[in-house]
């Protein structure tokens, strides 16, 4: 049998020093086991924790990648963006990397007999998942510290961000013989740019500012074209040019026009390219959206979005009492023969003269026909209300599901790892992905229900870790009695029973 390194310099070692059977001389063993154990996780732990959040983040340029390419951005403000939205890929990347590093490392333990040499010690699976449980719960409370106080502020800054620049206008780029009409108001076309990038000639500038379509035209042989210091202004010097320009009287538009031609040898044009610059949008605009709350603020919304909602409901409910004042007449009739209310006929109409009974029938009618359209107004604004609710709803189930994710994948990854006996990035991340993937459309199958209002928050966000769950514990305990669920002979016996079974029934029939 082959030992890895990790077992010829440490648990031999161990098993030397502490005698096997004996269990409360092994203390100090088990506490050496618990630092390897723990060495062992958090390097693949971190590891494919950036990974993750690395591939997630090309996801996310892959994605904005038009709205970043050409803009001019200062590399700093990059920077920023990706940044704030590494933090926001979090929730994603976390529960992703302790399932793939817990398998990791129980696989790599099994496959080298490190978890043989431990149960030959005396020390249970358990014990050696100990100390990784208390450090998946204290993950999974970090993880709730950033959810709630973290995240809200990565996301108003990502979000804020984001939005100025896809706002923001594409780098000032004349090309040859292209009409450029990045500049407000104008269109310009240059025939030809020489090496030095300032030279330029053949051009044509149309002058749309006064918004009267093309009646201003400059033309000019060549020129000179440069910015300013600040790069707030773009300056041409042309030469050797003609500026026509119909002059249009808006009194006599239809019957006079006149026609204005001006030569000139030098002529210098000035561009205000301000709207060029990036403008930071204020974030007190984005700091109502759900994702940009912590717990206390998604609860005073929640209430007070429900406040909102039964407000409405109360009042549409007195409008259409209001309406059919038929009832009003009715209360008054009683109200106003109260010794003789009980012999009134249980028919209203009945209780009228005959020529008000069709006046109070068609008061009613187009009573009902109004209420009927202020129902429909009413019913698209609480939908409209209520599934703005379910989204503050959402997001507080999901400070909470975050962590309980991160606690229930490492009881699915753990137990896996030490029945499959594989380590490095073959089969774990196989196991992983297809595990994680499962866990996630679970999640986003749930939240959508979520949203349409099919099920309340409380039960579609917990979905995931419902299913979950169950199959953590059921994985744990395998693993602890050391249950060849994964054997090949036993499946192929299980396969082969399963066979000779259908062909006895078969038989029979």
């Amino acid at each position: 049998m082959a030992f890895s390194p990790l077992y010829q310099a440490d648990c031999r070692k161990l098993i030397q020093e502490c005698p096997i059977f004996v269990l409360p001389s092994t203390e100090p063993g088990v506490k050496r086991i618990y630092l390897l154990v723990l060495k062992a996780y958090l390097g693949p732990l971190v590891m494919t924790f950036f990974i993750a959040l690395f591939i997630l983040l090309m996801q996310f340029l892959w994605k904005y990648v038009d709205d970043l390419v050409g803009k001019g951005l200062e590399w700093y403000i990059i920077a920023e963006l990706l940044f704030y939205a590494s933090s926001t890929f979090v929730p994603l990347a976390l529960p992703l990397a302790i399932l793939l590093s817990s398998l990791m490392t129980f696989g790599n333990l099994g496959e080298h007999y490190e978890l043989v040499a431990m149960k030959a010690a005396g020390i249970s699976l358990r014990k050696v998942m100990k100390p990784l449980v208390l450090l998946s719960v204290m993950i999974a409370f970090v993880a709730f510290y950033f959810s709630n106080n973290i995240l809200p502020i990565a996301n108003l800054k990502f979000h804020a961000i984001l939005y100025d620049v896809r706002e923001q206008k594409l780098a000032l780029n004349i090309k040859e013989g292209i009409f450029y009409d990045g500049i407000d108001g104008y269109v310009i076309r240059v025939g030809k740019k020489e090496r030095d990038g300032k030279t330029i000639r053949n051009i044509k500038i149309y002058d749309h500012s006064q918004r009267q379509g093309n009646a201003n035209l400059t033309l000019a042989e060549w020129g000179t074209m440069e910015l300013t210091p600040d790069k707030k202004v773009l300056i041409f010097k042309l030469y050797n040019g003609t500026n026509y320009q119909e002059r249009v009287d808006q009194r006599n538009y239809h019957r006079q026009r006149q026609f204005q031609r001006t030569r000139f040898a030098e002529n210098v044009r000035r561009f205000d390219l301000s709207a060029f610059a990036m403008n930071r949008t204020n974030e007190d605009f984005f700091k109502k959206h759900y994702q940009m709350l912590n717990l206390k603020q998604l609860r005073h919304f929640e209430d007070s979005i429900n406040g909102r909602i039964n407000l409405r409901k109360t009042e549409f409910v007195k409008t259409v009492y209001g309406s059919f004042y038929q009832f009003n007449m009715m209360d008054s009739l009683v109200k106003s023969h109260a010794d003789t209310a009980a012999t009134l006929k249980t028919e209203f109409l009945s209780n009228f003269p005959v020529h008000r009974q069709r006046e109070i029938l068609d008061a009613a009618i187009q009573s009902a026909s109004s209420i009927r359209e202020n129902l429909r107004v009413h019913i698209n604004d609480l939908d409209a209300r209520k599934k703005i609710l379910h989204r503050y709803e959402i997001e507080i189930q999901r400070k909470f599901t975050l962590s309980l994710a991160c606690f229930i994948l490492f009881f699915i990854g753990a137990p896996l790892g030490a029945i499959v006996r594989k380590g490095g990035f073959g089969l774990p991340v196989v196991f992983s992905v297809v595990f994680f993937i499962i866990y996630h459309v679970i999640s986003m199958t749930g939240e959508k229900f979520c949203r349409e209002g099919v099920l309340p928050a409380y039960k579609g966000m917990w979905i995931a870790s419902a299913i979950f769950l169950p199959v953590g514990i059921f994985l744990t305990l395998k693993a602890t009695t050391d249950s060849p669920l994964l054997d090949r002979d036993n499946w192929k016996k299980l396969i082969n029973r399963i066979l000779g079974f259908i062909g006895y029934v078969k038989r029979k029939s």
